[in-house]
């Protein structure tokens, strides 16, 4: 037959116990009270979701104009209107087109080996690539030189400056003012090739400008801070 201190002993252990429990939840709250209130209301932040570099790049091929220098673009969407003749093109309109694409190509490709920096007034500073660091264009002459030699020229840099040439070709071959002076009345074969290819082109280059993106920050790009 059980004592009755034993049996005392018995039903005070569940009491110790859930004292014991509710201790332990006033420290979590007094815990809790402690942190800072909008670090109370939050929920822990949740990772990122990965995109695939398949959907970053039809992400940029639907903003292919984004790759491209500002000025640029600009230059060709009210040039090209002009040097068209809003698509009826003649022999003399058409050699001017010609020439507005080839200049405006070519500074795709100068504006690829551009870059910019800081100084240590704070102004940015912009210049060319070079084999031995940047040479700033407008660099006060006097002041000290900062450090360019990690924006020496690289390989990466031919492939972007063609790469924005394809990407320019994209965009100047779907401009309808264009394609109706170099093609006023096109085969059907042509036309499925100049509304297919362009879209495989920019689809090839975004794609390659996710997977090499650049670095630079040149004339007619954003500059990072």
């Amino acid at each position: 037959m059980a004592s009755p201190t034993s049996s005392s002993v018995r039903q005070r252990q569940p009491t110790a116990v859930s004292a014991a429990a509710q201790q332990d939840g006033e420290h979590d709250d007094q815990d809790l009270l402690l942190l800072p209130k909008d670090q109370q209301d939050e929920a822990p932040p949740q990772p990122p979701a990965r995109r695939s570099a398949l959907s970053q790049a039809l992400n940029s091929t639907a903003n292919l104009a984004n790759l491209l220098p500002t000025g640029t673009l600009l230059a060709f969407n009210l040039l090209a209107p002009t040097f068209t003749n809003h698509g009826a093109c003649d022999a003399t309109t058409a050699l001017l087109t010609r020439g507005l694409l080839a200049v405006l190509a070519f500074s795709c490709v100068l504006a690829s080996f551009t870059d910019s920096l800081k100084g240590p007034d704070g102004r940015v500073y912009y210049g060319v690539a070079t084999l031995r660091g940047l040479w700033l264009i407008d660099y006060p002459p006097g002041a000290p030189p900062p450090e360019t030699a990690k924006y020496r020229l690289a390989f990466i840099d031919f492939v972007h400056a063609a790469l924005s040439v394809a990407v320019f070709g994209v965009v100047a071959v779907r401009d309808k003012n264009v394609v109706r002076c170099f093609y006023p009345a096109p085969p059907k074969e042509t036309e499925e090739v100049l509304d297919i290819l362009p879209l495989g082109v920019g689809v090839l280059c975004s794609l390659l400008f996710v997977a090499f993106p650049t670095r630079r920050h040149g004339i007619g790009y954003p500059v990072s801070t």
